[in-house]
């Protein structure tokens, strides 16, 4: 491909969510391996005078490289198909459907697909009765969080309430989760390609924040040493998962593996990492694609990108 045929692109960065730092650290190392590769790629830090700013720089394209509320659920994808600026990812729908982890596990189960059990809080709610549905240890989540932010594991009924309420701040609904024992691992998706599966491996009580950015304990295993036929029907889970919310472009499927080999769907991220040490980019490495070339094809799916969601 051709550098120039991208023209004068945007890297859309930082916002206003809780994932504002990593989304610098992922958009700089996107702008940087676009640069590398020759293309006139500028930085945009997204505040609310975004689209203003991509006007008056005459931009031709966009790659979002933003986390989170304002960036991963539809709004900036909404606003730049008002000014008929192309962007890589997921089209409004598939953004504003995997943003939300609550309308993600309605529409799988809906749809027959693979989820943990879970039920809506409330500060109203019966502790006793959550519990004896789900069983212990079970995992607290806000509904419109990323990289495990508010999210807590919960080993007895007396810590339910203070989970509920640390979820509750982040805004919008909370709910428990049944606790799946068994491996993790997530899936990346390039285009129609379910790149190798990644195992996720830490001491912690989960893949939680501190696991994922800040501790040296985590440990990724690429290939996920799993049997073929097993790896192969999670990819096809994942990628039926992907294409389920309405997601589309490139995106990473996280699922679980339970000790009896039966699998469960946890979300989809439809802006996932992108430094050089995120999921995404090692997946891609593991099937021959350095960090310059993934985000090539990622910003090529831009040039044509058909009908989007």
């Amino acid at each position: 491909m051709n550098p120039a045929d991208f023209g004068k692109v945007a890297v859309l960065m930082g916002g206003w969510s809780a994932e504002r730092e990593i989304s610098l650290l992922s958009g700089r190392a996107v702008l940087e391996a676009l640069q590398r590769a020759g293309v006139d790629a500028h930085g945009v830090d997204a505040g609310r005078d975004v689209i203003g700013e991509l006007q008056q720089g005459r931009y031709q394209r966009a790659f979002i490289v933003l986390h989170g509320r304002g960036g991963e659920d539809g709004v900036i994808q909404g606003a730049l198909e008002l000014i008929g600026l192309p962007y890589t990812g997921s089209g409004v729908m598939g953004s504003a459907i995997a943003m939300d982890k609550l309308v993600t596990k309605r529409l799988w189960r809906g749809a027959g697909m693979p989820t943990p059990d879970y039920q809506v809080l409330n500060r109203d709610a019966d502790w006793s009765a959550v519990t004896s549905g789900l069983g212990m240890p079970l995992i607290v989540k806000p509904a419109l969080e990323g990289s495990s932010i508010g999210m807590t594991r919960v080993e007895s009924l007396d810590d339910l309430p203070a989970a509920y309420e640390q979820a509750a701040t982040c805004g919008g609904a909370v709910f428990a989760e049944r606790w799946v024992a068994g491996d993790e691992f997530t899936a990346a998706i390039l285009g129609d390609e379910v790149l190798p599966l990644i195992r996720l491996e830490t001491p912690r009580a989960f893949y939680d924040f501190e696991a994922k950015y800040k501790s040296d304990t985590t440990r990724y295993h690429c290939p996920s040493e799993l049997d073929d036929a097993v790896e192969q029907r999670l990819r096809a889970l994942a990628k039926q998962a992907f294409d389920a919310v309405g997601a589309s472009g490139w995106g990473r499927v996280d699922l679980m593996l339970d000790r009896v080999g039966v699998a469960w769907l946890i979300e989809v991220n439809t802006v996932p990492g992108m430094t050089d040490h995120s999921l995404v980019p090692m997946a891609a490495k593991a099937a021959g694609i350095d960090f310059e070339e993934l985000v090539l094809r990622i910003l090529a799916q831009t040039l044509d990108h058909g009908e989007r969601q």
